[in-house]
Parts: C-alpha cells; structure tokens; sequence
C-alpha cells in the first residue's frame, strides 16, 4: 500500500517559515524539521498558526518568507511533483455524499491518472485496512462520522503517498471511532508512512506523535518527544486538591501556601481546586495533612502533555 522513504534527509525543512496575511502575521519564522517515517505534532491553541503551516506544507498557501522544502523540493516550483507523494486529511471530510464509498475512492484515484482496474484493486485494499468492506457500496451521507472519518483517510492513501498530512484528524468523533483511526495510523506509521498532524487533543499528541511542537502566538515555543517535554516543563506527579467554600466564600485554600512551603516545584491556583507539581504527590498530601489542610477531595495523577500545553499557552480562552 505504502512506499516506506528509503532516505535519511528529512522529508520537510523549514527555517525562517513565515506567513503573513497583510499585516496579521499567522506563523512567525519557525523552525523545524521532520524526518523519514517519523509521526510529527503540531500542538497548539486556536489561531496558534497551526494550520497555517499545515496549508504551506500542503503546497496550497504560498510562504511569505524563510526556506521550506518537502522531499527535498521548492513548493514554489514543485508543488505538483510534491502534491504527488501527498497524501491529505484536512479538518473538513470533503467527500462527495451523492456517491458510494467505493466511488468516492474510485474518483479521486482518477486524479491521479489511476487506471480504473489498478484503482479499484486499491480502494478494495484500503476499504479493508480502514474497516469499511461492509460499507462499500452504501451512500456516503448516511455514515456516521467515525465511518466518514476513516473513508477520507483511506481516499488520501489512494496515491500511496511517503507523507501523510492530516489537520485535526479526529475532531469530533466518540471515544471508539478515535481509538479506531489511531490504530489505522499508527498501522500506517509501521509501513514507513511519514504523519503530520495537527491536533487539540493531548492524548492524542502522546499516542501517536514521536516529536511534536506546541505553537502559540504563531510561534514555536517548545520542541521534543512527548515524554521530554513533560520532563522538562512539568513535574512527575500533579496533587490536585479541591477545598469546600465557606458561605463567606473564604476557604481553606486561602491558608494553603504555608501548609505547603517547601513540598512542591510549583502551585497553580485555579477557580474549582489547586493543581501542586511534585514528583510524589501521595508524599506531599500526607505531610500537607499532618499540617493541619484539610481538603475536600485528594487526586494524585502522573502529569501529562495537557500540562505542559497550559503551562506553555496559558488557561485563557483564545477567541
């Protein structure tokens, strides 16, 4: 089904990568490389510009400034030979609703100059890899969005591409059909496809990503594996405590700072609870306890990417 690359360059190289729309500037010079078979995130709140680096990757938006090439090629010059070796998920499912499943897949091979036989024998093999045999000649418009989901990445595996492109690929889809498209991709991973991929999720980032960016403001603002950027931003472990309020709306979190001088790395104090980044949290609650704090409720939890993303971008609502 897939080409694994057979080169160690990378398959995208940016530097100084710009996008500006008049004077709103969308992605501000960033760096960054992706390499061969390698599963690469774009982290970031909305308007981060994630997007917009997806869209100049995709040979769809002019770069405004700096070096970007894939496979080695200039956009500006190549985009068709790159858009060849591309295959693409965008945020929207795109398909055509009026037709079958099958036709769906049979169409856009024709974009590709596919033979009819040598695209139907592929979208046979990719209705199997996304688990849609069943469905192969049922209407688009009826399926449910997991089935709509999995049909247009099988439809952006028709050319066989070496890299795949895919912008929030499961936005709104239920637990279930999420765990199913992971598997598909991680699937892909092992062929040797190389992913980028934007998401909002955090569990997502850590199950498939082997490095990510977390973006904001149109910058890159930190680089690594899933596990280095917890390690490097974050703590092992997060005590989270909740306090009952009192009906004079003072609580006993009021007084916590002193109870807990000297047990944690760092203390966010939120609306609802207090978030205390420690690397053994059930150690720091019993102390805080034998101090006389007295919460209401007492949750000890490894930290995550989500973590790191807050405390990197903020907890304020970007609109």
């Amino acid at each position: 089904m897939t080409n694994p690359a057979n080169t160690t360059e990378p398959q995208i190289h940016a530097r100084g990568l710009t996008k500006r729309f008049g004077t709103f500037t969308a992605v501000d010079a960033v760096d960054f490389d992706v390499a061969p078979g390698e599963a690469f995130g774009f982290l970031g709140p909305n308007g981060a510009g994630k997007t917009s680096t997806m869209r100049m990757i995709g040979t769809v938006s002019p770069i405004t400034a700096g070096t970007l090439t894939i496979f080695g090629l200039d956009p500006a010059h190549h985009g068709a030979k790159i858009r060849a070796r591309l295959g693409v998920v965008p945020q929207a499912d795109t398909l055509d609703e009026e037709l079958s499943v099958l036709e769906n897949l049979l169409i856009y091979g024709r974009y590709f100059d596919l033979a009819w036989a040598e695209s139907r024998r592929r979208a046979k093999e990719l209705l199997e890899f996304v688990q849609l045999t069943e469905r192969s000649n049922d209407k688009v418009e009826p399926l449910s969005g997991g089935m709509k989901r999995r049909l247009v990445i099988a439809r952006s595996l028709m050319n066989e591409p070496s890299l795949l492109l895919l912008d929030e690929p499961t936005t709104g889809l239920d637990p279930q059909a999420r765990h199913l498209v992971w598997d598909r991709l991680y699937r892909l991973k092992q062929r040797g496809v190389t992913l980028c991929l934007t998401t909002h999720y955090m569990d997502e980032a850590e199950q498939l990503c082997d490095r990510l960016v977390v973006m904001d403001k149109a910058r890159i603002v930190a680089v690594g594996s899933p596990r280095q950027l917890i390690d490097e931003y974050v703590t092992r472990e997060v005590l989270e405590l909740r306090f009952r309020r009192a009906e004079d709306e003072t609580d006993d979190s009021a007084h916590m700072d002193g109870k807990l001088e000297g047990l944690a790395d760092r203390i966010e104090q939120l609306p609802d609870r207090v978030l205390v980044y420690t690397a053994d949290g059930e150690a720091v609650a019993a102390t805080a306890y034998e101090r006389g704090l007295r919460p209401a409720s007492v949750l000890v939890r490894r930290s995550t990417l989500e973590d790191v993303f807050l405390r990197l971008t903020g907890r304020s609502l970007v609109e």
